[in-house]
């Protein structure tokens, strides 16, 4: 919201009374706005630039009012006063009035056709006979600077050009030309500059500077002269010096210059009703006509007011309240909204006024009338409706997958939406024009210049950040990606993706397709072609040759897996195989959007209804297999379920690569869930038990994992017919064998427990930026590094081109997590606030 700063002391005075800051406080409230701060000049020089600054500095009272971005009628004093003013019934709305001269012709401004390819549209008016005070003169200034960074864009839409019409004279041309041939003296210096000279002159000033990228790129500068060839203003730039308004100025010729018509004629209707009430006679404005290149002539101000209607019914049924006709009139006219009720049923006719270009439809004048009538006047009452929200079907799906995925011993990572157009394009092997990206129109930065259209290198970019990691690095991340799109309506649509990595010393092809498989598995996709899924060869330059693979389901190709191509890791920095899949998960949503991919989600509709599951409510205990013994140990004891736990610390499952027998008949032998303290046989065992319903149909074990029951702890169990009187000794020695294999376990696992723990640590990367392309990035490397902590080891660092000859550093460290937060570090960092601008984390591991 914008923030208009008026003295405490003027303000009284315009408004006819004094009040208390509680009581503004509470006016301001009341008509929609914000008394956001109570200062002072020098409060606000001293907290900025110091006590020493401030000595010299003005001790009134500012009172700072935050106002509704779309009412430009309220960023000056004028228009704050006078919209209290007829809020609290001490005034009538004034009625704006376009007058014509009193002598001679209306002033002309004549558009040539050069302006087109630069600023092609203009709008002027005069305001005749004003009188400015240092305040009022003062305020004029300011009001144009609001509405240059509020509607205006910072100009990029509108600029606004004032002149005092006495050292002018008209007809007035505004035309385009090359910037070496004008040349005129701009506002407050002192000799003549070429436009090609102001540019630069420019470069270096705080204030203009920001607006110099509007047209030096053009071939021709827009330029305003009168018709002694003096110029007026190069806008949206400056000025000229010659045409200046001061205190003494009596007549006002106000020009806007524009892309945009509309904006144009709103921004002139404000400049020109909110001062003309400081004209001889208050509230008119003296026309100017306007002459396009094609012959079409416009007067201009339109000050043009429009009436609606609509009843008073609509406004109680949406306000939750209930007045009469003529008190909603009322309350409408209290918000410079003249109203009266028609006669026609409860209908309302209300007149816009030209100061109220914030209303444009019918809901507009409803907030009005609520602010009038007071938002805390409104009766609190039970919505007569109960809804009850439902999560997002895609964004249910992505939930899902991500639990099943880091189930399987991937690692999520979460990049960037904007990209690089080298990292989706030369990177991959690709052209810029093949990947449908949908370009940053005016980048900051070379590492932000197009919105991503695949996963694939942001996930490589963190493989690279990390390598000093053990492997193998499993990486997937599941997150939308920007496609050119001409059928919507904002040309670009977004898809979501999961895409997955695996680097190794080999290339892993095989986890990556299981992977594959174990996804399709969970989207209830069946592998087959036609209505399942399938893969066959493909050619794609970032994958290898012959090692690549199109990926069909329901007969639409989805995605593609492979090994990556050597070229793409080198240009990612990095030096071992790689294999990925990317596939778009959209086309699966309408067959698993509603119902769970895995049978024990931990969701709270789940929590709530205890749906039955086919291996709580319809297994019994005696269906459980009456061995425990494994070849890990028995599963009965801590110790086995420790071997186990170690087994699967780098492990997704028992046997191979995908979920089979093996896994079942393990978690068979487990009788009830594991501890916490178990981590991997936790996760392992809540994944493997998602596959209880259609464990029958999983792979077959090549190996035997669970040992048969031994004889002798079943004896107690048996009748005196079952005992074998003639046991063959195999038995006792298998039974020794087990005793033997379960002590020499417990003996391991007291011997591992006497280690120290293992001490937390992370791996983090950041990004230090400078404050600009001068600042000693070798000093700032030192004081980086300067920065010593317990538990705080620095790494390797680089130096990174960012855009503009800006380059950033880019140093990676190692922490113990328990001794060095992220936050101290950057805080620590930062402090060296002469060389660091900011600092960012790209990268953060555990390790």
């Amino acid at each position: 919201m914008p923030t208009v700063g008026v003295k405490r002391d003027l303000l009284f005075k315009a408004l006819g009374r004094t009040y208390t800051d509680e009581e503004f406080d509470e006016l301001c409230f009341e008509f929609g706005l914000e008394l956001d701060e109570i200062t002072s000049e020098k409060e606000i020089i001293s907290r900025e630039q110091g006590d020493s600054k401030a000595l010299d500095a003005s001790d009134i009272i500012l009172y700072k009012i935050d106002v509704p971005a779309n009412r430009y009628d309220l960023l000056c004093l004028e228009g704050l006063v006078r919209g209290l003013q007829v809020f609290k019934n001490k005034l009538e709305a004034p009625r704006y009035r376009r007058v014509s001269p009193v002598s001679g012709d209306a002033q002309k401004l004549i558009i040539t056709k050069e302006t087109a390819a630069v600023r092609p549209h203009a709008v002027a008016a005069v305001l005749r006979n004003i009188t400015f005070t240092q305040e009022r003169y003062d305020s004029f200034i300011e009001l144009q600077e609001k509405l240059h960074q509020n509607i205006c864009r910072k100009r990029s839409l509108v600029a606004i050009g004032t002149h005092d019409l006495d050292t002018i004279s008209g007809p007035f041309t505004y035309t385009a030309k090359p910037p070496g041939d004008i040349n005129f003296k701009p506002l407050n210096q002192t000799k003549e500059y070429t436009a090609t000279q102001l540019m630069s002159l420019y470069k270096t000033d705080s204030h203009l500077r920001h607006y110099l990228h509007i047209i030096e790129d053009k071939p021709v500068y827009p330029v305003i002269y009168d018709s002694n060839g003096i110029v007026l203003s190069m806008p949206p730039i400056i000025n000229g010096d010659h045409s200046k308004i001061t205190l003494n100025t009596k007549n006002v010729f106000i020009e806007c210059t524009a892309t945009d018509v509309t904006k144009a004629k709103i921004v002139l209707d404000m400049m020109v009703t909110m001062f003309s009430e400081y004209c001889a006679q208050p509230f008119t404005v003296e026309e100017a006509e306007v002459v396009y290149p094609d012959g079409k002539t416009c007067i201009y101000p339109e000050l043009a007011y429009r009436k609606e209607k609509l009843s008073s019914e609509f406004i109680n049924k949406k306000v939750g309240i209930n007045e009469s006709t003529e008190k909603i009139a009322q309350l409408l006219t209290m918000m410079c909204l003249r109203s009266q009720a028609t006669g026609v049923g409860d209908e309302i006719e209300v007149e816009i006024p030209p100061t109220r270009s914030d209303v444009i439809h019918a809901c507009d004048i409803m907030e009005d009338a609520a602010i009038a009538y007071g938002f805390n006047n409104i009766v609190h009452t039970t919505p007569r409706t109960y809804t009850i929200a439902n999560q997002f079907p895609l964004n249910k799906l992505t939930e899902l997958l991500r639990q099943d995925l880091a189930a399987a011993g991937f690692t999520e990572g979460l990049n960037f939406a904007l990209c690089s157009q080298e990292d989706i394009a030369e990177k991959l092997g690709k052209k810029i024009s093949e990947t449908r990206a949908v370009h940053i129109s005016n980048p900051k930065t070379a590492e932000f210049q197009v919105a991503r259209t695949t996963l694939l290198p942001g996930l490589l970019k963190t493989i690279a950040a990390n390598r000093k990691m053990p492997l193998p690095l499993k990486l997937f991340e599941i997150s939308d990606v920007v496609l050119k799109d001409e059928t919507k309506d904002v040309g670009a649509r977004n898809s979501r993706r999961f895409c997955a990595v695996y680097y190794n010393k080999s290339p892993g092809f095989e986890v990556i397709h299981g992977l594959l498989d174990r996804t399709m598995q969970l989207l209830e996709v069946k592998p087959a072609r036609g209505d399942g899924y399938h893969i066959q060869a493909a050619d794609d330059s970032t994958f290898f040759p012959g090692r690549c693979a199109e990926i069909f389901a329901h007969g639409k190709s989805v995605g593609r897996l492979g090994v990556l191509h050597p070229d793409v890791l080198t240009r990612f920095e990095l030096t071992m195989p790689c294999s990925a899949l990317e596939i778009d998960i959209e086309p699966f949503l309408g067959h698993t959007a509603e119902t769970p991919l895995t049978h024990d989600v931990p969701m709270q509709e789940v929590i709530k209804h205890k749906f039955p599951m086919q291996d709580e409510s319809r297994q019994s205990p005696a269906s459980r297999p009456t061995s425990t013994k494994t070849v890990f140990g028995d599963m009965s004891t801590s110790a086995g379920l420790k071997a186990l736990n170690d087994f699967l610390a780098d492990k997704s499952y028992v046997e191979g690569f995908v979920a089979s027998q093996a896994d079942t008949a393990v978690f068979d032998a487990i009788s009830s869930a594991p501890s916490p303290t178990f981590c991997h046989l936790l996760r392992w065992y809540n994944h493997i038990k998602s596959f209880q319903r259609e464990k029958a149909g999983l792979p077959q074990a090549k190996s035997q994992f669970v040992l048969s029951a031994s004889p002798l702890a079943s004896t107690n169990a048996t009748s005196d017919d079952d005992i074998d009187l003639f046991g063959s000794d195999d038995e006792v020695e298998n039974a020794e064998a087990v005793r033997l294999k379960e002590q020499r376990l417990a003996e391991y696992a007291a011997k591992k427990s006497k280690k120290p723990a293992v001490i937390a640590k992370s791996s983090i990367l950041l990004d230090v930026k400078p404050w600009d392309d001068e600042t000693d990035m070798a000093k700032l490397e030192q004081c980086v590094r300067s920065v010593s902590m317990d538990g705080l080891l620095w790494g390797q660092s680089k130096l990174v081109p960012v855009g503009y000859g800006i380059k950033k550093l880019q140093i990676g460290c190692v922490v113990e997590d328990d001794k060095v937060g992220t936050d101290l570090l950057e805080e620590a960092i930062t402090a060296f606030e002469d060389y660091v601008q900011s600092v960012d984390v790209a990268a953060f591991n555990k390790i």
